[in-house]
């Protein structure tokens, strides 16, 4: 049974929203990513936790099993780096591991630099888009077969309000949004009919996060939203309740 929700931003899911689904997390190690990681686990989701840095996954691994939330899986992956039997490796071992993949969120980005398109670093543009863009059209088309075998499988895609409307010195960051939105569009299109993926975005707004900083360096971290204090938007698109919500752009804030 599902939940009418008004205002995803208000959400208060069920201690069991979760419960036995299985959730790949990119960017897992830091922000937003591990939140939600940490999030999905408290709500009873198996988690895959993917990213960089080793240390960073193992303290998150650490700190979901204190919590009592179900053992997470560890995928060191560089989606930077990353070519395809990196990517078709994990896709066979979490066949192996889990058989489906019930939840998929793509939080890992990179800011690049904020500079004038006339100035804009060709190399720093090519490296944003292929994180930002490439590597999630990439991984989710790989792992398109074990989304089918959930028969209720959610994709969410991390959006920005700089992937709606343009703006100036944004640069390779924006337009790497509005890619990730028109993605998910056409994911969302050509599974509807189907209705066994659904597919969206979140724009998680000014939160408390190191791109944030990187991208503001004089504001006051101390006015933002913590990565914990926005979680409900990404329970609801996880979650039973959002089933028939497809090809949508949600904010945090």
């Amino acid at each position: 049974m599902t939940m009418k929700v008004d205002d995803p931003r208000t959400y208060q899911p069920p201690r069991d929203l979760l419960q036995d689904r299985v959730i790949l997390v990119t960017g897992a190690g830091a922000g937003i990513g591990r939140a939600a990681a940490k999030s999905f686990a408290e709500h009873g989701a198996t988690v895959i936790l993917l990213g960089r840095t080793v240390r960073k996954l193992e303290s998150i691994y650490d700190e979901i099993l204190e919590a009592g939330g179900p053992q997470p899986g560890i995928v060191p992956m560089d989606l930077a780096k990353a070519l395809a039997p990196e990517y078709l490796e994990l896709k066979d071992s979490l066949d192996k591991e889990y058989g489906r993949l019930d939840g998929l969120l793509h939080n890992a980005s990179i800011l690049g630099e904020r500079s004038p398109i006339e100035q804009q670093d060709i190399a720093v543009w090519h490296d944003v888009l292929h994180v930002n863009l490439t590597a999630p059209f990439v991984l989710t088309q790989v792992l398109f077969p074990l989304l089918r075998d959930s028969g209720d499988a959610s994709i969410v895609f991390t959006s920005s309000g700089v992937g709606r409307r343009g703006r100036a010195f944004w640069g390779a960051y924006a337009v790497s949004k509005f890619g990730t939105e028109g993605l998910s569009q056409v994911i969302a299109d050509e599974t509807s009919e189907a209705g066994i993926i659904r597919s969206n975005c979140i724009n998680p707004g000014k939160t408390r996060t190191g791109m944030r900083r990187a991208a503001y360096p004089a504001e006051d971290p101390g006015t933002l939203l913590t990565p914990e204090e926005i979680m409900g938007p990404y329970l609801y698109l996880m979650g039973a309740d959002s089933r028939g919500v497809t090809g949508q752009s949600l904010d945090c804030q």
